[in-house]
């Protein structure tokens, strides 16, 4: 492999082999690629180099408990707010004439790509702009990764909430990438306004209430030239977060509770609940953590398997090419339905969740924990 990707990165005072270590070998379609796990050295997860081309991660994003405080201390200029949609985050580069979607730790997803070669199409895009990326949310019932619909997505849209230099991950300023979006055709994350520091709070905590009443995830409040960035989620995706993740609580239950109340509370603080308001909040907590853990522990009893069933359609080899890389991966991928409608293949498919499915059975079956 070229070394120009050390000098792309602006490696300083780290070993380019030391750092190449840590990067993942992977194939996608007989072509050798690499990705990156875990941030290291100051080079974002998901790096991914494709013989020579540089796909730079995209950056992690704060969160902020208190909008009042955080907004006016981390802004010093307009405040753009978007909407955080809940889907999968993927960038979209074109490398040797090929269009490759990778996901948020640098995989080429084989059904990701193909659905935006397939639906999207950002070929005048890349003919334009080769060393763009394209940034952003693929959400609705026909993706492997997440179960969130959306009521205005039949099948799978992809909203671009980023354009950034496919090397550097210099980003477009929000502003321009809307410009950018209407004259390619290419469909955006919500924009809700731009706001001084002062009034921004107050603002996005109005926008807040209607995207909480309508069960959306939250926003994404960034600086001007898009270099800063905050994210702030709503009290109905932290409940849909836990249900989930209590749907299988020994493979996601733990970290999700402490993060997701710790939300709320402050949430609670911040809007100056009354003790009624508050109990209910955790009232309305407190089902979305044990309802779904019951009927979990139910069902393992019943010998049915649980874990995240997902549809998927497409052409035959893409969809096989999608659950063999689930496989490689080390998931039991369990096939529910498989099938040809109008004209697509639809296959219905359950991730096993094996750390729930075991631990469940093994105390139903008299197995003790240690505390």
């Amino acid at each position: 492999m070229d070394d120009d990707w050390a000098t792309v990165l602006e490696l300083a005072d780290v070993d380019p082999e030391d750092l190449l270590e840590h990067f993942d070998r992977a194939w996608f379609r007989g072509r050798e690629y690499r990705h990156l796990t875990d941030a290291r050295h100051g080079v974002e997860l998901g790096t991914a180099l494709v013989g020579d081309a540089v796909v730079r991660g995209f950056p992690s994003i704060p969160r902020a408990l208190v909008l009042e405080t955080a907004v006016p201390a981390q802004f010093d200029g307009p405040v753009i707010v978007e909407e955080k949609l809940n889907g999968y985050n993927v960038r979209v580069a074109r490398i040797d004439g090929d269009l490759l979607a990778f996901t948020r730790r640098g995989y080429i997803c084989p059904y990701t790509t193909a659905a935006l070669e397939d639906r999207f199409e950002p070929t005048a895009f890349f003919d334009d702009h080769p060393d763009w990326m394209l940034c952003g949310e693929l959400v609705g019932p026909d993706n492997p990764y997440t179960t969130h619909d959306y009521a205005e997505v039949e099948s799978a849209a992809f909203y671009v909430f980023g354009v950034r230099d496919r090397a550097t991950g210099d980003p477009l300023v929000p502003e321009r990438r809307r410009d950018v979006c209407t004259q390619y055709d290419l469909d955006a994350v919500p924009y809700f306004g731009t706001f001084d520091p002062e009034a921004a709070a107050s603002a996005v905590h109005d926008v807040l209430a209607d995207l909480d009443a309508r069960g959306r995830e939250g926003v994404v409040l960034k600086s001007a030239d898009g270099r800063r960035a905050l994210k702030y989620t709503t009290s109905t995706i932290h409940r849909t977060d836990l249900a989930h993740a209590f749907s299988l609580p020994f493979d996601y239950g733990r970290d999700f509770l402490f993060t997701r109340v710790v939300r709320e509370a402050f949430q609670a603080v911040e809007r100056d609940e009354d003790p009624s308001t508050v109990r209910d909040r955790g009232r309305d907590l407190g089902e979305a953590i044990l309802a779904p853990a019951v009927e979990t522990i139910r069902a393992v009893a019943a010998d049915e398997l649980v874990g995240e069933a997902h549809t998927v359609r497409g052409d035959p080899a893409v969809l096989d090419a999608l659950l063999s890389y689930f496989r490689d991966q080390g998931l039991q991928v369990v096939v529910d339905r498989d099938e040809r409608t109008d004209g697509e293949r639809v296959v219905e498919f359950t991730k096993v969740a094996r750390a729930t499915q075991d631990k469940t059975a093994y105390y139903l079956e008299g197995g003790t924990v240690d505390e």
